[in-house]
């Protein structure tokens, strides 16, 4: 179990779900921690040791005789020291019945392991074939690993951003590696691309386990075509080139050259190349007044000015806000006029004042004379509904010619004599053609 030091306080090691095939595979780990603990010399020693004993497959069981014999380059006491640790961890079984020894099935799996690592480390771009065949070797037998899948997609994923960085930088030396670097792993993305095409025509697979294999196909697809891009990248890289004259070099023979010197002839190279201080007469003067300005009047600008915010205040009170009056001066003086209507008044002089706008105005509060609801509420407007005074219109139009008016409708103000809802056409003022015309 993980020791509860490794974890924050309230945390149980059940609750990982992570933690769970670990501890399910303690002996398999125990078995591997055995071999690979201690120094690099004890490892190495182990490790030869049992490869040994697991090379000779037609006799499997080897005598104390046997192991001394064929060991007889290493000490004795280390010998026994060793054959001792591997079959106290199980990684080599000792038959007291036939005074034999032999591989313990953990000591198999982690040889095996190790011969793939091993084949797989002495190529470049060894580490994509190894996770390749480690999900070649679980597709065959029909359970594809998830976690198989989930290390070839970052593997994928890593080399498609190497080689990206590398054609963005524009550099030849980094492009032309990896170049040769997706050579090395391009026979392995085509065998993964095959692979991919059998788990995802699998129709018992898992939908994660299909989504993950869809993607590394579109990875595997992008990186197919990476071999173009260097190509076209390199042959734009070739006509930036600079041709010493007739000599035949060019600048990446330089680069090549310089690369191989260390830094002493470097730096002997440079000789009087470089003289200080630096020569400013190349310098624009308009560039330069505009970077003095920058730095001793901007920079120190924003340097200085405070950036704090001021202090919380309390919020205002309702009573304390200002409250601006509405104007109603227009509708007490309409109001007034239309108090004193005794006698039929033509619309044309009654509505027309000041302007269209205020006119405007004028006619829309004279379409609620009369109007229920509006007398039923309280302020100038219902002062107004309430007036005895009702608005009579005869459908025609009449000639106003004054107060930007054009015309209008034509009707009158006349003394209410009976209860009446008035209708006002919604197009009873137009305005007229000039901004401000002259009375008639």
């Amino acid at each position: 179990m993980l020791p509860v030091e490794y974890l924050r306080p309230g945390v149980e090691p059940d609750d990982l779900p992570a933690l769970f095939p670990l501890l399910r595979a303690r002996d398999a780990l125990n078995a591997f921690t055995a071999l690979f603990r201690g120094t690099d010399e004890d490892v190495l020693v182990r490790l030869l040791v049992l490869r040994e004993i697991g090379q000779r497959g037609e006799q499997p069981l080897w005598s104390p005789q046997e192991l001394r014999s064929h060991f007889a380059y290493l000490e004795e006491t280390k010998l026994q020291t060793v054959l001792h640790r591997l079959r106290d961890t199980d990684l080599l079984v000792y038959n007291a019945e036939s005074a034999l020894y032999q591989i313990g099935p953990y000591g198999r799996m982690a040889l095996s392991s190790l011969s793939v690592l091993l084949r797989f480390s002495e190529e470049e771009g060894g580490e994509i074939g190894y996770i390749t065949s480690q999900v070649a070797a679980s597709q065959s037998l029909g359970k594809v690993a998830h976690e198989d899948l989930q290390h070839l997609l970052s593997r994928l994923n890593e080399l498609e951003d190497e080689f990206n960085r590398a054609v963005l930088s524009g550099s030849e030396v980094r492009i032309r590696r990896a170049e040769k670097k997706l050579g090395s792993v391009l026979m392995w993305v085509e065998k993964g691309t095959q692979i991919m095409k059998v788990i995802a025509a699998d129709p018992e697979l898992d939908e994660v386990t299909h989504r993950v294999a869809q993607r590394i196909g579109q990875v595997q697809s992008r990186m197919l075509r990476m071999s173009s891009i260097f190509q076209r990248t390199l042959n734009q890289l070739e006509r930036q080139k600079v041709h010493l004259g007739q000599s035949g070099l060019s600048t990446s023979d330089i680069h090549a050259w310089l690369r191989l010197l260390n830094t002493n002839q470097l730096c002997g190279l440079l000789g009087d190349a470089v003289s200080f201080p630096a020569q400013l007469g190349c310098l624009l003067g308009d560039v330069a007044l505009d970077v003095a300005e920058y730095e001793l009047v901007d920079r120190l600008r924003v340097e200085a000015e405070t950036a704090t915010l001021p202090p919380p205040q309390e919020a205002p009170s309702a009573e304390a806000i200002p409250m601006t009056a509405e104007d109603l001066s227009r509708l007490h003086n309409f109001l007034d006029e239309l108090a004193g209507v005794m006698e039929p008044l033509p619309l044309e002089q009654a509505i027309p004042a000041v302007d269209f706008a205020t006119s405007s105005y004028r006619l829309s509060l004279a379409a609620l004379l009369g109007d229920p609801e509006s007398g039923a509420l309280d302020g100038g407007v219902a002062d107004l509904a309430r007036l005895p005074v009702a608005l009579k219109l005869t459908g025609g139009t009449v000639k106003v010619g004054a107060f930007e008016i054009d015309t209008m409708s034509e009707g009158a103000m006349v003394e209410k004599k009976k209860k009446r809802k008035p209708v006002v056409d919604a197009e009873s003022i137009t305005a007229g053609e000039t901004v401000s015309a002259a009375p008639a």
